[in-house]
């Protein structure tokens, strides 16, 4: 039982696939911070943040899922070619999703 607090895959996997679904839903015109540029992606981050619902309510999640869940998210999207600092700002959006 102890152990499952630390098994943080299934949220790593879920961090991972949400940067995949926002660097394949961003705009081609990638202005990071530029009002255009946000006013596309809130309709990408309104359907992520329903799936981060969802997996709220699938999984129990504890304050080392979370972070490893934010962890895969933010090095996803870095990994992809967003700057750290649109990246970290996307991140703290996924944590207060997650609650």
């Amino acid at each position: 039982m102890m152990l499952n607090w630390f098994n943080a895959t299934l949220a790593k996997e879920f961090g991972a696939m949400l940067a995949g679904l926002f660097v394949k839903g961003m705009p081609d015109d990638r202005h990071f911070g530029d009002k255009a540029f946000e006013m596309k992606t809130n309709k990408l981050l309104k359907q992520m943040a329903i799936q981060v619902a969802q997996f709220k309510v699938d999984h129990r999640l504890n304050g080392y899922k979370k972070a490893q869940l934010g962890n895969a998210f933010r090095w996803g999207l870095v990994d992809a070619g967003v700057p750290a600092d649109y990246a970290n700002k996307l991140t703290k959006w996924l944590m207060l999703q997650l609650g």
